[in-house]
């Protein structure tokens, strides 16, 4: 594994482990969802606008009208996604929610076929169906739960309408080639700031310091840091690569939840998350129903 390969590599473990770990800040920030995504997006965007003045991407020439509306019509998706998906962890747990939201590849390909005419091919029509398994096998645990069954499967609820709206703002960035990333993600966060401010509650702020630094670990370290580590991983991997070390992310989240929260998965409910992280692989990696036979992990 020569240099570069190798630094990627370690830039996105690193940055799947942190993104594993979100859902714990979340929850122990103890605010409303929607004020932790507001200063996400406010400690985030300070973060990095830092980055890019390092990075030399404020300069004038690397946007366009077009190109900035695009990117504040993605941030309008990334954040309604990160709205939707916290306010999951509390009613579906942050294994499940993750675990659930892993279904973002399907939803993209169908916007895809819609909005773009790709077309689906069988094989992506068998890793979709292996994911409705894994969906039901999930959902029909819910008596298995502490919480009501309403609160979970609304929880499931939130976290697919996560994963549409994730989708939706993929297939804008699609559009963005050979702006910088990190430009983009600045943009982003800054929508979101703009957009939650007038609802922010100002009035019940953290009164503790651990409660200020969680929100303000979710903006530095899982929003500014993380999108650097991801961005870099990216630009020195091949696709395939990046792909199996992205499902760290929903993996290290199930301990997390185990660790942090005590939450353990029943039989049916591992084998439903299974099933989806196997299809998001199969069809990430181009696996055939013979070669995921043969290679049934996700990573």
């Amino acid at each position: 594994m020569n240099t570069s390969l190798r630094r990627g590599s370690l830039e996105m473990i690193v940055a799947m482990l942190i993104s594993g770990t979100i859902g714990w800040f979340v929850l122990v920030c103890g605010q409303p969802v929607l004020d932790v995504v507001f200063w996400r997006c406010v400690f985030g965007a300070i973060t990095l606008l830092l980055i890019c003045g390092v990075l030399g991407f404020l300069r004038p020439g690397f946007l366009t009208r077009r190109i900035f509306a695009l990117a504040v019509l993605s941030g309008v998706a990334i954040v309604g996604n990160w709205l939707l998906l916290f306010a999951s962890y509390s009613r579906a747990s942050i294994a499940i929610g993750t675990a659930v939201y892993n279904v973002q590849p399907f939803m993209l390909v169908g916007l895809a076929a819609i909005f773009l005419g790709e077309k689906i091919t069988e094989q992506k029509l068998l890793w979709l169906g292996v994911a409705f398994l894994g969906m039901l096998a999930i959902v029909s645990a819910h008596g298995d739960q502490n919480e009501a069954s309403g609160e979970y499967v609304l929880g499931i609820a939130l976290a697919l309408g996560a994963a549409l709206l994730y989708a939706f703002a993929a297939l804008i960035i699609k559009r963005l080639t050979g702006t910088p990333p990190h430009l983009i993600a600045l943009i982003q966060v800054s929508t979101g700031a703009l957009l939650l401010g007038p609802w922010a509650h100002f009035h019940s702020v953290p009164q503790q310091f651990a409660g200020w630094s969680s929100l303000l670990t979710l903006g530095v370290v899982h929003t500014g840091v993380m999108y650097v580590l991801l961005y870099g991983a990216i630009q020195k991997l091949p696709t395939a690569l990046t792909g199996a070390l992205s499902f760290i992310y929903p993996i290290a989240a199930i301990f997390v939840d185990w660790f942090a929260f005590g939450h353990r998965l029943n039989v049916v409910q591992w084998l439903g998350v299974t099933a989806i992280l196997l299809a998001a692989a199969g069809m990430q990696q181009g696996w055939g129903l013979r070669k995921a036979v043969r290679h049934p992990r996700p990573s």
